[in-house]
């Protein structure tokens, strides 16, 4: 499969200013991104899709290919993402050059290993899904099976519908939810059915060790103190 990858670098980010330039221990954040996507097997061709002068002349001196400087309107806060993919599939199609899928590494996941990456494109290659995701596994206290909606009357439902609660954690499925750190998907499903998703969505468990998904000042800390100790 040709599988493009694609890092997403606005500026303007209030959580933390500048912060996919500034630095952690002693590189930008997007290096960390952009090393391991360059690095991998599995993906043709990574490129950037920033707003930002700053953050694309650091994509270049890191060897990442920069199409384009992403239009305005695609680099609000408001901005969903798929748009910003679209623009990209767009501007390769009308080059001639096609990709069965993309992998959306998002820069605030900076820990995420050449190793893991591949597992999850080789298990995305390997799997007749629409898409695939990177995942964490919910506390049981958070099951979905545990937690409630309000109904009609303000009164307490269970959120997954069913009448009786499950009342030991040992009979709780295992639930998930997804970490920000790898999404793939089939162009097609992202051109046709306007999903990052689809009908069928396979999965990858990220390792604990290294997760951090940084958007405040205090994931920044998490950030640096994984670092500090060596993940």
């Amino acid at each position: 499969m040709r599988i493009l990858g694609l890092i997403p670098a606005r500026g303007g980010s209030k959580g933390v200013p500048g912060k996919n330039i500034k630095l952690l221990g002693n590189k930008p954040l997007l290096a960390y991104t952009s090393e391991i996507a360059l690095q991998s097997n599995y993906l043709v061709k990574t490129v950037l899709s920033s707003d930002d002068d700053k953050i694309i002349e650091v994509a270049k001196s890191l060897g990442v290919e920069i199409p384009f400087k992403r239009p305005s309107n695609l680099a609000e806060d408001s901005s969903p993402t798929l748009p910003v993919i679209k623009h990209v599939l767009d501007y390769y199609k009308a080059k001639g050059e096609f990709f069965d899928a993309v992998c959306l590494l998002q820069v605030t996941s900076p820990f995420r290993t050449v190793s893991f990456l591949d597992e999850a494109l080789n298990k995305f290659i390997n799997s007749d899904t629409d898409s695939l995701v990177s995942v964490q596994e919910v506390p049981h206290e958070y099951n979905p099976h545990w937690t409630f909606e309000l109904n009609k009357q303000g009164n307490l439902k269970i959120a997954t519908g069913e009448t009786e609660i499950i009342t030991r954690r040992q009979e709780l499925p295992k639930a998930y939810h997804r970490d920000g750190s790898i999404y793939i998907t089939k162009t097609a499903v992202i051109e046709k059915q306007n999903s990052l998703f689809g009908n069928s969505i396979a999965y990858i468990e990220s390792p604990k060790e290294f997760y951090v998904n940084i958007d405040t000042l205090k994931d920044w800390e998490k950030a640096e103190l994984l670092l500090k100790n060596n993940i």
